[in-house]
């Protein structure tokens, strides 16, 4: 189960605030590499590889990147997302968001290993990120992950989610279990101010907060020097944070304990560690 149906499940939810979007399916996915046979060569070529093989890794890698940059998507893909950006509103800013059928699984997480565009605005953009989007799925990192957990090049799918852009004053990941000790009693929420992309991308120390039955047990405030903003006409930016900022504490208490709450809410059906994006605004 990937991101996209852990966001249709989330939006299900009374009290949870998902934001508008839409996937592009694997199906789609899955035609496009079978109307593309030189991506269908790669891959057959890919699939011989071994961990050690990093320089013919190197090689497939980028040349299947690029067969999916330079690929112009079917005729009914673009009609459907024709049809949902009219709904949505065409020069709205989107974010386009990689989703991979093995991610978040209990034994491996693809969770950053294929990418993710920012404030992306307009229709051709969007079906250009698209595509990069599906090029992700055999970076040498995402390809050297199959490898050492065993996934077959072939059985791993990727859809694309273009979901509405908000633009927080702060965002972060949370945990709903302690990162290091485990203990499923403690949710750890690391935050920064911005867009999440700074703090998934390790540009900036983030706050850490550790919350357990709504008390919060542990604040570490982090000295904050860079953010990431999206600009006006599409994109993204990275900006210095304010020097009276810089050591602020990102969250309000109010703001870690609703967390906590939805975490709480969000993991009790399911008794798995999960990892949720959220954002401030």
């Amino acid at each position: 189960m990937g991101k996209g149906a852990n966001l249709g499940e989330l939006s299900l939810i009374e009290g949870i605030c998902v934001l508008d979007g839409f996937c592009i399916s694997t199906e789609a996915f899955k035609k496009v590499i079978d109307a593309t046979p030189l991506v269908s060569e790669l891959l057959a070529k890919l699939s011989l590889m071994k961990l050690g093989d990093q320089e013919q890794i190197h090689k497939y890698s980028s040349e299947i990147r690029r067969a999916f940059e330079e690929i112009t998507i079917p005729e009914k893909i673009q009609e459907g997302l024709t049809r949902h950006l009219t709904r949505f509103g065409e020069n709205n800013a989107f974010a386009i968001r990689s989703s991979a059928t093995a991610e978040d699984l209990p034994t491996a997480s693809f969770a950053g290993q294929q990418d993710t565009y920012l404030n992306i605005i307009g229709k051709e953009a969007i079906l250009q990120h698209i595509s990069k989007c599906w090029a992700s799925l055999f970076s040498e990192r995402a390809i050297t992950y199959h490898l050492q957990n065993g996934f077959d090049h072939h059985t791993v799918y990727l859809s694309v989610i273009v979901q509405k852009m908000v633009f927080p004053q702060a965002a972060g990941i949370m945990v709903t279990a302690n990162p290091v000790s485990g203990n499923r009693k403690v949710v750890s929420i690391d935050a920064s101010f911005g867009l999440g992309e700074a703090l998934v991308s390790g540009l900036v120390n983030a706050d850490v907060y550790k919350v357990r039955n709504g008390q919060i047990t542990n604040t570490k405030i982090s000295n904050k020097q860079l953010a990431i903003y999206a600009l006006p006409t599409g994109g993204t930016k990275q900006r210095e944070i304010e020097l009276d900022l810089q050591n602020q504490q990102v969250l309000t208490n109010d703001h870690i304990l609703q967390l906590e709450h939805i975490a709480d809410i969000r993991s009790k059906p399911i008794l798995a560690t999960l990892r949720i994006s959220n954002g401030v605004w």
